[in-house]
Formats: C-alpha cells, sequence, structure tokens
C-alpha cells in the first residue's frame, strides 16, 4: 500500500490533470486554454465587475498572470474594463454579454463535471471530503509561508 504522502500527491496529481483536460475541452469552443475557465467563473460572481488586482486575490494568481489572461480574454472580446474616474488604472474588468454566456456555459460544464465526480458520494462525505480540504489547504498554505518545522 502506498505510504499517505504519495497517495496524496498521485491524488492531488491526477485530480489536476483531469480537470485540466475537461477543462481544456471545454475552453477550445472559445479558443481558451483551461486556465481561462476559472477567470470567467470567477468573473461571473462580480456582474459590477473587479479590479485586476482583487480577481488575483480571488483566483490566487500573480499580477503577471491575471494581465497575460485578461489580455487574452478581452481580444476575445469576452472581458472589456470600465474606467474608473476616467482612469484605466483601477478599472473595473466585466464580462461582454459573449463573455457572460461563454462563462454560464462553462459554469455549467464545470457543475456537471463536478457533480459526477463525486458519484456515489452523500452529502455527508461531501461535508466531510470539503470540510478537510480546506483543512489541508489551510495547513498547506501555513507550511509554505513559515516552512517546515525542524526535526
Amino acid at each position: 500500500m502506498l505510504n499517505r504522502f504519495a497517495r496524496f500527491s498521485l491524488a492531488i496529481s491526477e485530480i489536476d490533470r483531469c480537470w485540466h483536460k475537461l477543462a481544456a475541452e471545454e475552453m477550445a469552443k472559445y479558443d481558451l486554454n483551461s486556465a481561462h475557465a476559472f477567470y470567467l467563473t470567477t468573473l461571473i460572481q462580480y456582474p459590477e465587475g473587479v479590479t485586476a488586482a482583487k480577481l488575483g486575490e480571488l483566483c490566487c494568481k500573480n499580477k503577471a498572470d491575471v494581465s497575460r489572461m485578461i489580455s487574452i480574454l478581452e481580444k476575445k472580446g469576452l472581458v472589456c474594463k470600465e474606467a474608473v474616474g476616467g482612469n484605466l488604472y483601477r478599472a473595473k474588468l466585466l464580462l461582454t454579454d459573449e463573455g457572460r454566456k461563454a462563462a454560464e456555459h462553462v459554469q455549467g460544464r464545470a457543475a456537471l463535471a463536478v457533480e459526477l465526480a463525486g458519484s456515489g458520494m452523500t452529502d455527508a462525505d461531501r461535508e466531510t471530503f470539503y470540510r478537510c480540504l480546506e483543512m489541508i489547504t489551510t495547513n498547506l498554505q501555513t507550511l509554505s509561508k513559515e516552512g517546515l518545522p525542524q526535526a
């Protein structure tokens, strides 16, 4: 039997690989890649728009990544910038009508994928799973900031 580290690492890697494959298939319809899916599904949650800095926080991405992704989404006509006080410096990023349609489509397909991936789980299983996953995430974030304790 694999040890806990191997089981954890392999499971996370395989989930990530499968998720990106499914997302890539869906995003290909828009000539985009899997990374764009998270930006679209995040932006649709903020119909009033968000700044690039806030989007970076929400997606846990750095400024350069956000800038690249938004540039591509703008060129595809899915996102636009709305000046604040006549200035684009802290512009709000908004989905265009076409962007909203794409985001709704991707959001629906993602919901289906999550539902099917959790087949066989009860609501109690799901609650325990997400609680544990959030706990592991928080603990790993702390460890990545502070480092592992010395042996």
